[in-house]
């Protein structure tokens, strides 16, 4: 669907996708396709200092082992604290960000990360920079909050210029949302996200 509006580079915006379809997607289709969890892990590996970094994710997301392979590629002695966080999203997806429930919640996920003392934790889930201010509370100041989509967008706009195909050109942006399902709940949370309103989703059938 993407390449039949001529898309030139496609961003797997997801880490539970980019952990497992990524290799797949790379290799079928004709443009660059850029995941979200290399970019988290490079930003990861400049930020620590003790060499102790924390992901959390999603259970597919961290039963892949995909930011643990990411990152010892850039440093194979780098230590690495993982801890799945299924009910984070259920909750963003309600707008419960900040409540007593779910920073009780926070809080025991983030327990380990808490003892192990990691000095910086990749948010391994798209979702989950909503919940900054938490999770900061949680952790500590002193831990870098790493955001995947904010590091993958700075990968995309350099991949981009380099491959001279970047649009230069100041206020020409325009925004298309397509859905597979569900547009109601997709404007919905796409004003979370974005911090504005959507005023129309597309509704596409995949498959």
């Amino acid at each position: 669907m993407l390449l039949e509006e001529n898309a030139k580079t496609v961003v797997v915006a997801c880490n539970t996708a980019s952990a497992v379809a990524l290799p797949q997607l790379s290799e079928s289709v004709p443009v660059t396709v850029t995941g979200v969890i290399l970019p988290g892990a490079q930003a990861a590996i400049a930020a620590t200092r003790t060499g102790h970094i924390g992901v959390i994710g999603t259970r597919a997301t961290i039963n892949s082992g995909a930011y643990e392979r990411a990152l010892r590629s850039f440093d194979a002695g780098i230590r690495v604290t993982a801890r799945a966080c299924p009910l984070l999203v259920p909750l963003i997806e309600e707008g419960w960000v900040d409540t007593e429930p779910t920073r009780v919640i926070a809080r025991n996920y983030l327990a380990p990360m808490v003892t192990a003392e990691v000095d910086t934790l990749v948010l391994g889930c798209t979702h989950y920079p909503l919940m900054k201010e938490v999770i900061g509370n949680v952790v500590g100041r002193d831990v870098r909050l790493i955001d995947s989509a904010q590091e993958t967008a700075r990968e995309t706009a350099d991949r981009l210029r380099e491959n001279d195909i970047a649009n230069d050109s100041a206020n020409t942006a325009q925004y298309r949302f397509i859905s597979s399902d569900a547009p109601e709940t997709f404007l919905a949370l796409g004003q979370r996200f974005l911090g504005s309103a959507i005023d129309r989703a597309e509704t596409r059938t995949l498959g």
